[in-house]
């Protein structure tokens, strides 16, 4: 009984405290009850519906390299209906809807980031030595303040930035070096493959892997063989290196990016290094040092330095992001091409406009493939583009052999035009204000024609077209009865992994242009040389 009238009590007070709450207080509470309904009704939605909106794949890309197929990861988007948006709709759109979706305030935010993210190693260790042995400072707090070192967060290249006393020892496949103020990785060391495409396994497999160890005193590194004046850069010539558009995406490219500031005062360390990529691209490489290159393989010394940089500095695929600030300052695309153009004493900056009237004929580069994704009517297309006016030249094998005078004959065009495919690098070589034709192949590959030469192609200053083949155009038609997946439904065939689709769409299809439908693309492009740069 002594229970139940303890409990009658506080069920009393409880209602009279309910009561005694003003109505300001009780809408609180009701608002409170309304928002908390929204939030659970929030997650359930989000829970229900997450499975509609795909996270980003990472794909594979194989690649021809000599007549072996490896296979490149690239990241795409989940192929879906939703997702997979035609070409149709200009670039510039594309980034006008991205900017306009974002306040200016969130975007300067954003850019600082990653500002701040890339290269901040390098930055902040040329301040360091100086900073941090002010002559105010006790030994405790000269200890205490650290440099980092090493980057390993970067999405697709690792890199390392030392001063101090630096000893590179091939036999060991390390890097050793003593600052008193560097810091020391839980490990006693840190490991680095230096190629710019670090979440590709296949490719980083080949990538000899360096270990970069402080040590707490010059007495015990190794003896010096040889003593370096200059900073050295080391970098791997692996991976996918020896098709074109990863020499200069995964290599050419980032290595410009992280040497060009020091006006050719940098010597290049190279592992996996061969003789035929030196002997290639051994014009450029001159154009960014002055010294010998080493060959990290097979030189046993050991090579001491003061300042060293192993890995490079990667914006993006097949180009510089120019609003990425890097100690040195900003780089574009345009810089790089003028280090080509330095590079292979290449004349043409700029193409020259055609004005109305003027008989000059435009030439016309035609990007002719052997193996995979032929174009089958070249003969007619040729012809075609003879009668809108144009002077054709049509590049083989034999004649993309020898870079620098590709080089030349590239320089000498106003228009290059192929099927998908690496012979697209070469548009570094053309001057600003040319034309792109980029044919794409059946099967919903506009993504990746945007990522690897659209963009890049916009940041170089050339104008860009695009021409996405009919079914009819594609030698699929001959393979597949019409109410095949692979020609009704390509997104399902993506649906079964980039490898699938990529054997089929890229690796089994050639291309026969509907000549009627691909004139207009060519009468674009002529008038695009009409107008001023």
């Amino acid at each position: 009984m002594k229970h139940s009238s303890t409990m009658k009590q506080q069920l009393q007070k409880e209602i009279s405290l309910l009561k005694s709450l003003s109505r300001h207080e009780a809408r609180k509470l009701g608002c409170g009850a309304i928002a908390g309904g929204c939030f659970l009704l929030l997650v359930f939605f989000l829970a229900v519906f997450s499975a509609f909106f795909g996270p980003v794949h990472d794909y594979e890309l194989k690649l021809n390299i000599g007549t072996d197929l490896f296979l490149a990861k690239i990241e795409s988007p989940l192929v879906q209906e939703s997702t997979m948006k035609p070409l149709s709709e200009s670039l510039e759109m594309e980034n006008k809807t991205r900017k306009s979706n974002q306040p200016e305030e969130s975007r300067e935010a954003k850019n600082v980031t990653v500002i701040e993210r890339k290269d901040h190693l390098q930055s902040e260790n040329l301040n360091s030595l100086e900073t941090k042995t002010s002559p105010n400072m006790t030994r405790t707090e000269m200890k205490e303040e650290t440099i980092s070192v090493c980057d390993l967060s970067q999405r697709r290249s690792d890199f390392c930035y030392i001063e101090g006393d630096i000893r590179v020892d091939r036999d060991s496949s390390t890097i050793y070096f003593v600052n008193p103020h560097a810091e020391i990785p839980s490990d006693g060391f840190w490991k680095i493959r230096p190629y710019a495409r670090k979440t590709d396994q296949r490719a980083m497999s080949s990538v000899t892997e360096l270990k970069v160890k402080p040590l707490m005193n010059s007495r015990d590194l190794p003896s010096c063989s040889v003593t370096h004046s200059v900073p050295v850069i080391v970098f791997s010539t692996a991976g996918y290196n020896g098709n074109l558009f990863h020499d200069f995406s995964d290599v050419i490219i980032p290595l410009f990016l992280t040497s060009h500031h020091y006006n050719e005062e940098v010597q290049f360390m190279i592992t996996n290094g061969k003789t035929w990529w030196r002997n290639k691209y051994g014009k450029l490489l001159r154009q960014l040092s002055h010294y010998e290159i080493i060959d990290f393989d097979n030189d046993h010394r050991v090579h001491c330095f003061t300042k060293l940089r192993v890995g490079l500095t990667e914006h993006k695929e097949f180009s510089i992001d120019p609003k990425i600030k890097s100690f040195n300052g900003y780089s574009s695309m345009q810089e790089f091409r003028n280090l080509m153009m330095d590079s292979y004493s290449l004349s043409r900056r700029t193409v020259t406009q055609i004005r109305d009237g003027e008989k000059r004929k435009p030439r016309l580069l035609i990007l002719s493939r052997n193996r995979t994704r032929k174009l089958r009517n070249v003969q007619e297309t040729i012809k075609l583009s003879k009668k809108l006016g144009f002077e054709v030249v049509v590049a083989d094998d034999g004649m993309t052999r020898d870079l620098s005078r590709f080089a030349r004959i590239v320089n000498s065009c106003d228009v290059m035009m192929g099927v998908h495919g690496a012979g697209f690098t070469n548009m570094v070589f053309l001057p600003a204000g040319a034309v792109i034709i980029q044919i794409v192949p059946y099967g919903r590959l506009d993504w990746i024609s945007t990522v690897f030469f659209a963009r890049p192609a916009k940041d170089m200053k050339l104008k860009y077209l695009e021409y996405d083949i009919s079914m009819e155009e594609s030698s699929l038609i001959e393979q597949y009865p019409s109410d095949d997946p692979v020609l009704k439904d390509p997104i399902s065939v993506h649906r079964k992994g980039w490898n699938v689709a990529a054997g089929i769409y890229l690796f089994r299809q050639d291309v026969k242009l509907n000549l009627n439908r691909f004139k207009g693309v060519l009468v674009d492009a002529k008038k695009l040389l009409h107008q001023k740069i």
